[in-house]
Protein backbone atom coordinates (compact mmCIF):
# COMPACT_ATOMS: atom_id res chain seq x y z
CA UNK A 1 0.00 0.00 0.00
CA UNK A 2 1.14 3.04 -1.26
CA UNK A 3 2.26 5.77 1.58
CA UNK A 4 0.39 9.17 1.46
CA UNK A 5 1.25 12.13 2.97
CA UNK A 6 0.65 15.91 3.36
CA UNK A 7 2.81 18.72 3.48
CA UNK A 8 2.91 21.07 6.68
CA UNK A 9 1.04 24.66 5.61
CA UNK A 10 3.50 27.79 3.96
CA UNK A 11 3.51 31.06 4.94
CA UNK A 12 0.12 32.45 3.25
CA UNK A 13 -1.83 29.90 5.51
CA UNK A 14 -0.84 32.38 8.52
CA UNK A 15 -3.00 34.72 6.93
CA UNK A 16 -6.43 33.12 6.33
CA UNK A 17 -8.97 34.23 8.30
CA UNK A 18 -8.96 31.25 10.32
CA UNK A 19 -5.38 31.39 11.11
CA UNK A 20 -5.86 35.47 11.82
CA UNK A 21 -8.77 34.64 14.45
CA UNK A 22 -6.51 31.96 16.11
CA UNK A 23 -3.83 34.09 16.31
CA UNK A 24 -6.99 36.86 18.42
CA UNK A 25 -6.13 38.81 15.01
CA UNK A 26 -2.46 39.86 15.90
CA UNK A 27 0.32 40.08 12.81
CA UNK A 28 2.16 37.30 12.80
CA UNK A 29 6.15 37.11 14.09
CA UNK A 30 8.82 35.87 13.07
CA UNK A 31 12.74 36.19 13.42
CA UNK A 32 16.09 35.21 10.85
CA UNK A 33 18.03 31.90 11.81
CA UNK A 34 21.39 32.32 10.05
CA UNK A 35 24.03 30.60 12.26
CA UNK A 36 23.34 27.43 10.17
CA UNK A 37 23.09 25.35 13.24
CA UNK A 38 20.30 22.74 13.43
CA UNK A 39 20.07 23.14 16.97
CA UNK A 40 19.47 26.79 17.00
CA UNK A 41 16.92 26.42 14.49
CA UNK A 42 15.38 23.88 16.45
CA UNK A 43 15.30 26.19 19.32
CA UNK A 44 14.17 28.63 17.59
CA UNK A 45 10.99 26.62 16.05
CA UNK A 46 9.83 25.94 18.99
CA UNK A 47 10.24 28.87 21.38
CA UNK A 48 6.33 29.87 20.02
CA UNK A 49 6.98 31.97 16.74
CA UNK A 50 4.96 31.95 13.96
CA UNK A 51 7.50 31.57 11.72
CA UNK A 52 11.56 31.48 10.72
CA UNK A 53 13.34 33.15 8.00
CA UNK A 54 16.35 31.39 6.73
CA UNK A 55 18.67 32.88 5.56
CA UNK A 56 20.20 31.99 2.78
CA UNK A 57 21.06 35.64 1.13
CA UNK A 58 23.19 37.07 3.78
CA UNK A 59 24.44 33.78 5.78
CA UNK A 60 26.87 31.43 4.86
CA UNK A 61 24.26 29.07 4.09
CA UNK A 62 24.21 26.49 1.35
CA UNK A 63 21.51 23.61 0.08
CA UNK A 64 22.58 20.87 2.88
CA UNK A 65 22.74 23.29 5.53
CA UNK A 66 19.00 24.67 4.67
CA UNK A 67 17.81 21.32 4.57
CA UNK A 68 19.16 20.14 7.78
CA UNK A 69 17.33 23.47 9.42
CA UNK A 70 14.27 22.67 7.66
CA UNK A 71 14.12 19.33 9.16
CA UNK A 72 15.57 20.76 12.73
CA UNK A 73 12.02 23.02 12.17
CA UNK A 74 9.66 20.68 11.29
CA UNK A 75 7.32 19.94 13.35
CA UNK A 76 7.96 22.90 16.01
CA UNK A 77 4.91 25.16 14.95
CA UNK A 78 7.11 27.80 13.43
CA UNK A 79 6.70 28.06 9.87
CA UNK A 80 9.96 27.89 8.51
CA UNK A 81 10.99 30.41 5.20
CA UNK A 82 13.59 30.66 3.19
CA UNK A 83 15.13 33.32 1.83
CA UNK A 84 17.24 32.72 -1.52
CA UNK A 85 20.89 34.39 -2.15
CA UNK A 86 19.18 35.67 -5.29
CA UNK A 87 16.50 34.87 -8.39
CA UNK A 88 17.99 32.38 -10.37
CA UNK A 89 15.80 30.16 -12.02
CA UNK A 90 18.46 26.91 -11.30
CA UNK A 91 18.62 28.30 -7.06
CA UNK A 92 14.97 28.10 -7.29
CA UNK A 93 14.24 24.92 -8.33
CA UNK A 94 17.23 23.35 -6.05
CA UNK A 95 15.94 25.14 -3.27
CA UNK A 96 12.18 24.29 -3.86
CA UNK A 97 13.05 20.60 -4.20
CA UNK A 98 14.66 20.14 -1.19
CA UNK A 99 11.59 21.32 0.64
CA UNK A 100 11.37 25.12 0.96
CA UNK A 101 7.27 25.65 0.53
CA UNK A 102 7.55 29.52 1.59
CA UNK A 103 10.32 31.60 -0.76
CA UNK A 104 12.07 35.09 -0.19
CA UNK A 105 13.17 36.66 -3.14
CA UNK A 106 15.53 39.36 -2.74
CA UNK A 107 16.02 42.48 -4.82
CA UNK A 108 12.75 42.36 -6.93
CA UNK A 109 12.75 46.00 -8.02
CA UNK A 110 10.06 46.00 -11.11
CA UNK A 111 6.80 43.67 -12.29
CA UNK A 112 8.98 42.06 -14.57
CA UNK A 113 11.47 40.75 -11.63
CA UNK A 114 8.48 39.42 -10.02
CA UNK A 115 6.93 37.47 -13.37
CA UNK A 116 10.22 36.10 -13.13
CA UNK A 117 10.15 34.72 -9.68
CA UNK A 118 6.31 33.91 -10.28
CA UNK A 119 7.49 31.67 -13.45
CA UNK A 120 10.57 30.28 -11.29
CA UNK A 121 8.26 28.64 -9.14
CA UNK A 122 5.92 27.13 -11.28
CA UNK A 123 6.16 24.16 -13.25
CA UNK A 124 5.37 24.11 -17.14
CA UNK A 125 3.31 25.80 -18.71
CA UNK A 126 2.93 28.56 -16.48
CA UNK A 127 6.84 28.73 -15.24
CA UNK A 128 10.42 27.43 -16.12
CA UNK A 129 10.52 24.84 -12.68
CA UNK A 130 12.44 21.53 -13.62
CA UNK A 131 10.46 18.43 -12.49
CA UNK A 132 12.42 15.69 -9.80
CA UNK A 133 9.43 15.00 -7.53
CA UNK A 134 10.05 11.32 -7.50
CA UNK A 135 13.76 12.84 -6.59
CA UNK A 136 13.55 15.42 -3.95
CA UNK A 137 12.43 16.02 -0.93
CA UNK A 138 9.97 18.74 -1.62
CA UNK A 139 6.98 15.79 -2.11
CA UNK A 140 8.49 12.94 -0.09
CA UNK A 141 9.81 11.46 -2.75
CA UNK A 142 6.22 11.49 -4.71
CA UNK A 143 4.58 10.49 -1.09
CA UNK A 144 2.63 13.52 -0.77
CA UNK A 145 -0.58 13.12 -3.68
CA UNK A 146 -0.45 14.62 -6.53
CA UNK A 147 2.31 17.20 -5.81
CA UNK A 148 2.54 18.00 -9.39
CA UNK A 149 -0.73 19.39 -9.65
CA UNK A 150 -1.07 21.00 -6.67
CA UNK A 151 2.31 22.41 -6.15
CA UNK A 152 1.08 25.87 -7.18
CA UNK A 153 -0.97 25.38 -3.40
CA UNK A 154 1.16 24.33 -1.64
CA UNK A 155 3.68 26.79 -2.17
CA UNK A 156 4.10 30.71 -1.40
CA UNK A 157 6.29 33.38 -2.85
CA UNK A 158 7.47 36.42 -1.33
CA UNK A 159 9.52 38.66 -3.04
CA UNK A 160 11.33 41.46 -1.14
CA UNK A 161 11.23 45.49 -2.00
CA UNK A 162 14.12 46.63 -1.19
CA UNK A 163 15.08 49.66 -3.48
CA UNK A 164 13.58 53.12 -3.92
CA UNK A 165 12.67 51.64 -7.65
CA UNK A 166 11.15 49.14 -6.33
CA UNK A 167 8.99 51.78 -3.60
CA UNK A 168 7.77 52.96 -6.93
CA UNK A 169 7.03 50.28 -8.59
CA UNK A 170 5.36 48.68 -5.39
CA UNK A 171 1.95 48.38 -6.68
CA UNK A 172 2.25 47.01 -9.62
CA UNK A 173 4.71 44.30 -7.92
CA UNK A 174 2.43 43.30 -5.47
CA UNK A 175 -0.41 43.09 -8.49
CA UNK A 176 1.45 40.10 -10.32
CA UNK A 177 -0.45 36.47 -10.30
CA UNK A 178 1.39 34.16 -8.44
CA UNK A 179 3.13 36.74 -5.50
CA UNK A 180 1.31 35.93 -2.47
CA UNK A 181 3.29 38.77 -0.30
CA UNK A 182 5.49 41.30 -0.10
CA UNK A 183 8.77 41.78 2.42
CA UNK A 184 10.14 44.95 2.74
CA UNK A 185 13.88 45.33 3.63
CA UNK A 186 14.27 48.50 4.96
CA UNK A 187 18.02 48.60 5.13
CA UNK A 188 19.15 47.84 1.20
CA UNK A 189 16.01 50.61 0.86
CA UNK A 190 17.70 52.81 3.01
CA UNK A 191 21.18 52.50 1.31
CA UNK A 192 19.75 52.97 -2.04
CA UNK A 193 18.14 56.39 -0.88
CA UNK A 194 21.28 57.57 -0.29
CA UNK A 195 20.71 56.75 3.12
CA UNK A 196 22.95 53.80 4.11
CA UNK A 197 22.71 52.80 7.53
CA UNK A 198 20.05 54.86 8.64
CA UNK A 199 16.83 52.76 8.09
CA UNK A 200 14.75 54.32 10.71
CA UNK A 201 15.32 57.83 9.01
CA UNK A 202 12.44 59.46 8.75
CA UNK A 203 12.19 59.17 4.57
CA UNK A 204 12.83 55.30 4.89
CA UNK A 205 10.42 54.86 7.59
CA UNK A 206 7.59 56.92 4.91
CA UNK A 207 8.75 54.44 1.87
CA UNK A 208 8.05 51.70 3.96
CA UNK A 209 5.06 52.51 4.55
CA UNK A 210 3.64 53.59 0.83
CA UNK A 211 5.24 50.28 0.36
CA UNK A 212 2.99 48.81 3.05
CA UNK A 213 -0.19 50.79 1.92
CA UNK A 214 0.16 50.06 -1.62
CA UNK A 215 0.28 46.62 -1.24
CA UNK A 216 -2.37 45.88 0.82
CA UNK A 217 -4.54 47.72 -1.57
CA UNK A 218 -3.88 45.15 -3.72
CA UNK A 219 -5.28 42.31 -1.21
CA UNK A 220 -1.93 40.46 -0.92
CA UNK A 221 0.01 40.18 2.52
CA UNK A 222 2.79 42.59 3.46
CA UNK A 223 5.25 42.42 6.46
CA UNK A 224 8.61 44.10 7.17
CA UNK A 225 12.34 43.49 8.75
CA UNK A 226 12.81 45.85 12.33
CA UNK A 227 14.38 44.32 14.68
CA UNK A 228 13.50 47.66 17.38
CA UNK A 229 10.75 47.16 19.15
CA UNK A 230 8.62 50.37 18.82
CA UNK A 231 9.47 50.57 14.86
CA UNK A 232 8.39 47.33 15.04
CA UNK A 233 4.94 48.25 16.56
CA UNK A 234 4.81 51.36 14.03
CA UNK A 235 4.71 49.28 10.64
CA UNK A 236 2.28 47.28 12.36
CA UNK A 237 0.12 50.01 13.52
CA UNK A 238 0.38 51.47 9.44
CA UNK A 239 -0.72 47.93 8.52
CA UNK A 240 2.11 45.49 7.81
CA UNK A 241 0.82 41.53 8.25
CA UNK A 242 4.03 40.61 9.71
CA UNK A 243 7.12 41.42 11.23
CA UNK A 244 10.57 39.78 11.38
CA UNK A 245 11.55 40.93 15.09
CA UNK A 246 15.45 39.37 15.15
CA UNK A 247 18.02 37.10 14.30
CA UNK A 248 19.89 34.47 16.12
CA UNK A 249 22.88 35.97 15.39
CA UNK A 250 22.09 39.25 16.81
CA UNK A 251 20.73 37.69 19.95
CA UNK A 252 23.73 35.86 20.73
CA UNK A 253 25.53 38.98 20.20
CA UNK A 254 24.07 40.57 22.19
CA UNK A 255 23.70 38.53 24.65
CA UNK A 256 27.33 37.36 25.17
CA UNK A 257 27.84 41.03 25.11
CA UNK A 258 25.58 41.94 28.07
CA UNK A 259 27.43 38.77 29.77
CA UNK A 260 31.02 40.30 29.06
CA UNK A 261 29.66 43.86 30.49
CA UNK A 262 28.16 42.47 33.52
CA UNK A 263 31.25 40.18 34.29
CA UNK A 264 34.59 41.09 32.88
CA UNK A 265 34.44 44.74 33.52
CA UNK A 266 37.04 46.04 35.33
CA UNK A 267 35.65 45.85 39.00
CA UNK A 268 35.36 49.72 40.91
CA UNK A 269 37.78 50.60 43.09
CA UNK A 270 37.41 48.89 46.42
CA UNK A 271 34.52 46.68 44.64
CA UNK A 272 35.02 42.84 46.43
CA UNK A 273 36.01 41.05 43.57
CA UNK A 274 33.32 38.94 41.50
CA UNK A 275 32.74 35.25 42.99
CA UNK A 276 34.05 36.34 46.42
CA UNK A 277 32.28 36.11 49.04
Amino acid sequence: MPIRLELPPSLKDLFTETARAERGGRAAAGMFVCSGDPTVTEICASAGLDYLLIDAEHAPLGLETVQAQLRAAAGHGAVPVVRLPGLDEVLVKQYLDLGAQSLVVPMVNSAADAEAAVRAVHYPPRGVRGVGSALARSARWNRVPDYLERAADLLTLVVQVESAAAVAAAARIAAVDGVDGVFVGPSDLAASMGLLGRQTHPDVVAAVKDVIAAVRRTGKFVGVNAFVPDQAQDYLDAGADFVNVGADVALLARGTEALADAWCAPAEPGAAPRGSY
